[in-house]
């Protein structure tokens, strides 16, 4: 479940990322950043949805 972590903090780099691009104009950023975001994003919205939040304990 840490790549759960791991994956949404990526996912959230990536909407900063793609929030700098587009005050820059910068097209080839926004497209990387867009796809970034949409990949990591769902994986780790349908992991936390099915398995639910990682609580740390096992």
């Amino acid at each position: 479940m840490g790549t759960v972590i791991i994956f949404g903090l990526i996912a959230l780099l990536a909407l900063y990322g793609m929030v700098r691009s587009f005050r820059e104009k910068n097209i080839l950023g926004i497209l990387f950043a867009i796809g970034t975001f949409a990949v990591f994003g769902w994986f780790t919205f349908m992991t936390v949805y099915k398995d639910g939040f990682p609580t740390g304990t096992h």
